[in-house]
């Protein structure tokens, strides 16, 4: 029996470890002392760390002391949220409607969540309604391209009109590095999140990286590692393959072009072979890897598993929720129906990702939406 290909289309939920990160993380094992030891041994792990902390920094044009190391995005955009807010005398807390679970289970009630329209993208308007309703300061959290559309925010505007109210804003910058350039001052903003995994580091680690003169308090007491902003014993391994992969995001951020023109060429098919398909978030800027599209009364599921039994990986939509039977609460915020909700799926390409990787994709993915097994011979 012949063996279905295996094509990976989900880099939005993960992907590959880098060569350098695998090389990075491989020379981390040897050390064999705590980075918080001031022996030798301690020292030589603290120096992987510290080396790292410096590549992250220059990712995203920071000071290295200002990066806090963490257990992955989630965790960075707690210590975000409730570090910042308590540091800084924050009296609310507000976010889009679209923004990652993880910062949304951080909101304190109803009335943080602010509309976004049809695109996805942040209405403003309301955002400086409440903003002059809500005494100073107030905490803003705000993504910079979303995990489900790729639909990019407009946060160098916003971080303005935040602080002119002389709020804060944190912006979770996870989907971002390595597909497209941005840094820490170009945003404006506050403080940002990473997670290592999304640009080819290991899965378990991330970081939270802060404007100069920013403070957040911790989300637990311990040893006082990071500078007593994040206790416990560091990932040293995991740490050094983000480094790692962090001094290879401009080699990635050069592929760019090339999954642009996969994705719009894919995107010009489906629209002409499947009648009825939507891609939300079609008519505004987004990430070059990210296809978000719905055939209404083709449930995602279904879709999901046809393509994996043609050995093509994709999702519903957010990694850390596809398990779950629920309706996209981004599609959701966005007012986009029930219908074409229950059928979104999202493709994801990546550095590996191919022109012949697509055109499988295609003739697998067209005749699971239409029924129209011909069209899946004429594309293979």
């Amino acid at each position: 029996m012949t063996q279905p290909p295996f094509i990976y289309l989900d880099y939005n939920a993960t992907g590959p470890v880098c060569a350098e990160a695998k090389a990075g993380m491989t020379a981390a094992f040897d050390p064999p002392g705590n980075p918080s030891s001031i022996h030798r041994a301690g020292r030589a792990a603290r120096a992987i760390i510290e080396d790292a902390r410096e590549a992250v920094a220059s990712m995203v044009g920071a000071k290295p002391t200002d990066v806090i190391f963490t257990g992955g995005g989630t965790e960075a955009n707690a210590l975000a949220l409730l570090g910042i807010a308590r540091a800084m005398g924050c009296k609310a807390t507000l976010c889009s409607g679209v923004e990652h679970s993880s910062v949304i289970a951080n909101m304190t009630d109803v009335d943080s969540f602010l509309p976004v329209d049809r695109n996805g993208i942040l209405d403003i308007v309301a955002l400086e309604r409440r903003l002059k309703e809500l005494p100073a300061p107030v905490l803003v959290s705000v993504m910079l391209a979303n995990n489900e559309t790729g639909v990019l925010q407009p946060i160098a505007d916003i971080a303005r009109l935040v602080h002119a109210a002389k709020g804060y804003i944190h912006c979770d910058t996870i989907q971002a590095p390595g597909r497209m350039a941005f840094t820490l001052p170009e945003l404006g903003v506050d403080a940002l999140s990473l997670s290592a995994h999304k640009f080819g580091g290991p899965k378990g680690v991330g970081a939270l990286v802060l404007r100069n003169g920013v403070r957040v308090a911790p989300l637990f007491e311990g040893g006082g590692q990071e500078k007593s902003r994040r206790s416990g014993t560091e990932n040293v391994i995991g740490i050094a393959g983000m480094g790692a992969a962090a001094k290879a995001v401009p080699k990635v951020l050069a592929d760019t072009h090339r999954l642009l023109a996969l994705r719009d060429g894919v995107e010009a098919q489906i629209v002409q072979l499947v009648p009825g398909a939507v891609i939300h978030g079609k008519g505004v800027a987004r990430l070059p890897n990210t296809i978000c599209i719905s055939v209404a009364g083709v449930p995602s599921q279904t879709q999901v598993i046809g393509l994996d039994l043609a050995g093509v990986c994709v999702s519903t939509g957010s990694a850390c929720s596809s398990g779950k039977v629920s309706l996209s609460h981004v599609l959701k915020a966005m007012g986009v129906p029930d219908e074409q909700t229950a059928s979104a799926i999202r493709v994801s390409l990546g550095l590996e990702t191919t022109e012949q990787d697509m055109n499988t994709f295609l003739a697998a993915y067209v005749p699971i939406v239409t029924g129209d097994s011909a069209t899946s011979k004429m594309r293979s």
